[in-house]
């Protein structure tokens, strides 16, 4: 089995916890299906936010979703101006299924961020 890195975005309308921790399911959820991940394939999950989004940490969406074995990060994306606002990221470090091919996940107004990978939207 080799390590490999799934990279993923998503976009959240309100500044909420309730948001926050929805988009993250709904970006987890996406990258584990679209993958054939398991919980117990998972090596560890960096989240970022935009300087936008303090209301609640991605990680806690991840705990709920049975994730509570995998560590997890959460950190401040760079402030670069005019960058997309909103945004939760996600890198993942997993070991996904023999021979399959990672697939990004970029969901909501975050398929602006990485228009070279079709796949992932």
């Amino acid at each position: 089995m080799r390590l490999k890195a799934l990279r993923g975005a998503i976009t959240v309308e309100d500044n909420e916890s309730g948001a926050i921790v929805s988009a993250t399911e709904e970006l987890v959820l996406a990258l584990l299906e679209r993958n054939g991940l398991r919980a117990e394939d998972l090596v560890s999950c960096i989240f970022t936010v935009t300087d936008d989004l303090d209301a609640e940490f991605p990680a806690v969406a991840a705990r709920n979703l049975g994730l509570d074995v995998v560590p997890l990060l959460c950190a401040r994306e760079i402030p670069v101006p005019g960058s997309l606002p909103r945004v939760i990221r996600v890198l993942v470090h997993c070991y996904p299924p023999e021979g399959d091919h990672p697939k990004h996940v970029y969901l909501r107004e975050a398929t602006q961020l990485r228009r070279d990978l079709e796949a992932a939207q």
